[in-house]
């Protein structure tokens, strides 16, 4: 059964995404609507299974170890104040405003403002394969994106570990969780200096097959789980493991190898997996809220980032864009729902609803991009 899924996954994947770009859209785009197409909420062909989510999952490691290959962290750096101001407005605006359409829709004060937190979080591994197609992952914009999804999530982790601990009878340490964050930063920075250019170096010359892309896939796992085990999501850790490579002579080689494996097979399953946990059993009483709530979150997260962007010295035009990356839930806002719903912060009447939400907030993301990238031909970006 699992063979004939992955037969379905893969055919739908690549037919869809050349059927996008036919229409004039990112490939990507197509990719995740055939994830619904196929799912539970239409055909019913793939349903959600345990082996579908883990194959998914080092899909999404990979397609942001990638995206950190082809990140030029001096650039990264010269726009780390812009990054900061992008992850605070885009974490500020969806919470005050997300928080007010929860509490206009009848939800009690601590679940409205669960609902603000849960679309505080930004998912840019959309976002990152969308500006990678669009040819712009090396810009100005595109970095400011990358960096202010790192703060991010570390930020939505603080409040939500926070708010758990003063609405739930859950206890956590908040320094604790600080601490713990801060020694991954400083374990992956000392990593990525000193020890990967090392066993890159070591490991080159043995005589076995494909010793770096196996190097490579070494240090993108383990950073991933060193992330993971420091409260950290692991595509942060994918993420500064492909940066700690790019700085390498290896780098080149690495991409060229990695992508065929990612692309083939992995990041398709990830990208037709967002889409199984679509299912319109349920809503129909509730598409005023579905359209309510989406629009609420792609505007506060669009402008939201999109000020951070324009304080910090960007113009008009590229906060726009800017705020457009951060405008994906993705994987991670759909993660947060699963834990509310777990802990009692979000009422189970609205999850199918929350999880629709989520996925529009997605499948926007790659035409709002195209569409914003494409406005540099029409004039000046003031």
């Amino acid at each position: 059964m699992l063979f004939l899924q992955i037969l379905i996954i893969l055919l739908a994947t690549k037919l869809a995404g050349e059927l996008s770009v036919k229409l004039g859209q990112p490939a990507v785009l197509g990719k995740l609507v055939s994830g619904i197409v196929i799912g539970p909420a239409v055909l019913g062909w793939i349903g959600p299974s345990e082996m579908i989510t883990q194959i998914s999952e080092i899909g999404v490691l990979l397609l942001m170890f990638i995206a950190g290959l082809e990140t030029d962290i001096k650039a990264l750096n010269q726009n780390r104040n812009s990054s900061i101001a992008v992850a605070v407005g885009g974490i500020a605006a969806p919470l005050v405003f997300c928080c007010l359409a929860g509490i206009s829709i009848g939800m009690e004060q601590s679940h409205a403002l669960f609902l603000g937190l849960l679309f505080s979080a930004t998912s840019v591994s959309i976002s990152a394969q969308t500006l990678k197609e669009l040819g712009q992952l090396k810009s100005r914009e595109s970095t400011t994106i990358l960096g202010a999804a790192v703060l991010d999530d570390i930020l939505v982790v603080i409040v939500l570990t926070v708010m758990m601990s003063l609405l739930t009878a859950e206890q956590v340490s908040l320094s604790l969780i600080i601490g713990k964050k801060f020694l991954f930063f400083a374990a992956i920075a000392l990593l990525g200096w000193k020890v990967v250019p090392r066993v890159l170096k070591m490991l080159a010359p043995l005589r076995v097959s494909e010793t770096i892309a196996s190097a490579a896939l070494i240090i993108c796992f383990f950073f991933a789980y060193l992330a993971e085990a420091l409260g950290v999501a692991g595509i942060i850790g994918a993420f500064a493991a492909g940066v700690a490579i790019s700085q390498t002579k290896y780098n080149h080689e690495v991409e060229r190898k990695i992508q065929p494996i990612a692309y083939a097979f992995f990041v398709p399953v990830f990208f037709v997996s967002i889409g199984l946990s679509v299912s319109f059993a349920g809503t129909g009483d509730q598409l005023w809220i579905i359209a309510g709530l989406t629009i609420v979150a792609i505007l506060s997260k669009l402008f939201g980032s999109g000020l951070g962007a324009r304080l910090t010295g960007f113009g008009n035009l590229s906060s726009l864009r800017i705020g457009a990356g951060m405008v994906s839930r993705g994987e991670v806002a759909l993660i947060l729902a699963a834990i509310g719903l777990e802990s009692r912060l979000l009422q189970a009447e609205y999850f199918t609803a929350i999880v629709v939400v989520v996925i529009l907030t997605t499948l926007v993301t790659p035409p709002l991009l195209k569409w914003l990238f494409a406005k540099k031909e029409l004039g000046k970006d003031n």
